[in-house]
């Protein structure tokens, strides 16, 4: 099994002078501790407007300068927002094959839709209409990775005639795709399209194992590829925080992941938000929330064997990775850091030793599921070079 780290870039109020710029240097401190330790992936979601939550509006931007001090760990995407009120497909294509050269093949591509009313309404993407929206982009994003030109596309919501869309990616034929899930049927559309499923639903190692059953049946027997690769993985965030005293663990993790849960409900269940004023910390404060709502019994706050046996549960689950969600709330830069460092150096060296094996067994397995999916798929047309697509230069008056 792999391990991620998970970043939306919590900032609860009150706002002190220089609080943001604490917050993205300190993260990329963590960053960078977690790829010495040996951390698998880190993830960097995109959201917008959502104050205290989620102050990660331009992803790209700091796992940019992630790449550049770190080796070896993935940088992961989890997720890019597709509608094109966002981002317009072919900035993304580009921006994600320029991601991949300047870390050296180092991108995971995950992708998604947003559900928040906040982010919704403030870029005008139509509620009903947003899934469509997605498949659209990601389909026409694949094409701009490996054709040479893009051939173009006319689809209901964006259009474009033929550009070759460059860079191209180092990874060959693209970064691996994903897509966040938040509910089993996601989790089987992920299979279907060949798309690793980032599972953010805070679930049990029992819950975890239906989902992975799921996934890879699906994947098995109706995945048709939406990309020119597929990409079978599931992974599942959980709360994480690591001490040798249970008790300091659990203060140092167990409020903030509160918090988590909190401002998630406040966006996406039960809030009203009134941009500027609201108050998402107070509020918290005024009304805790129950820790059950993100998966206490199966977070990973806890001493190093405590968090060793649940992650061994996930492990036998048949879960791929496993993403801990320690910057949350008012959580302490320098308790993440001790957590990961003791982890790093009690914990992660077991499973280390049984991935290694695993992956080759995987692979094994999933060739044939792979190659047969890739079969379903219609290849790849070789554009028609008959000289129709000239772009005469016009002189700037």
């Amino acid at each position: 099994m792999k391990f991620g780290t998970f970043y939306e870039h919590q900032l609860p109020r009150p706002w002190r002078a220089g609080a943001e710029l604490k917050l993205i240097q300190d993260a990329l401190d963590q960053v960078e501790l977690a790829d010495r330790i040996g951390i698998d992936h880190m993830w960097e979601v995109e959201h917008h407007f959502l104050e205290e939550y989620a102050h990660s509006s331009a992803p790209e931007i700091f796992l940019a300068a992630a790449s550049q001090r770190t080796k070896r760990i993935r940088l992961g995407h989890g997720i890019v927002l597709l509608p094109t009120a966002y981002n317009h497909p072919a900035r993304v294509a580009e921006r994600i094959a320029t991601l991949d050269l300047v870390s050296n093949g180092r991108v995971e591509f995950g992708t998604g839709e947003s559900s928040a009313e906040v982010e919704l309404g403030g870029f005008n993407v139509a509620r009903s209409e947003k899934r469509a929206m997605w498949l659209e982009a990601l389909e026409a994003i694949c094409r701009m990775f490996v054709e040479e030109p893009f051939k173009g596309h006319q689809g209901k919501y964006f259009s474009m005639p033929e550009r070759n869309v460059v860079p191209k990616p180092m990874q060959h034929p693209h970064p691996p795709l994903w897509v966040a899930c938040s509910q089993r049927e996601t989790i089987r559309l992920a299979a279907r399209l060949g798309l690793g499923a980032l599972s953010f639903a805070f679930v049990s190692p029992d819950e975890a194992r239906f989902w992975v059953d799921d996934y890879y049946a699906t994947l098995a027997n109706e995945c048709v590829p939406i990309g020119y690769a597929v990409n079978p993985n599931i992974a599942f965030v959980t709360g994480f925080m690591c001490d040798r005293d249970a008790a300091k663990a659990r203060s140092m993790g167990e409020d903030g992941l509160k918090f988590f849960a909190h401002a998630l409900g406040h966006y996406y269940v039960f809030g009203q938000h009134q941009p500027g004023a609201t108050d998402i910390w107070a509020n918290y404060r005024e009304n805790p929330i129950d820790l059950g709502m993100v998966g206490a019994e199966s977070a990973c706050i806890g001493t190093p064997d405590e968090i060793r046996t649940k992650l061994r549960n996930f492990e036998e689950a048949g879960v791929d990775q496993v993403i801990f969600v320690s910057q949350a709330g008012n959580n302490r830069h320098e308790d993440i850091c001790s957590s990961l460092d003791l982890f790093g150096r009690d914990v992660i060296g077991d499973f280390k030793e049984r991935e290694e094996k695993r992956a080759v067994e995987k692979a094994e397995r999933m060739t044939p599921i792979v190659e047969h999916a890739m079969r379903r798929k219609c290849p790849l047309e070789t554009p028609v070079r008959d000289g129709a697509t000239i772009i005469r230069a016009v002189m700037t008056p």
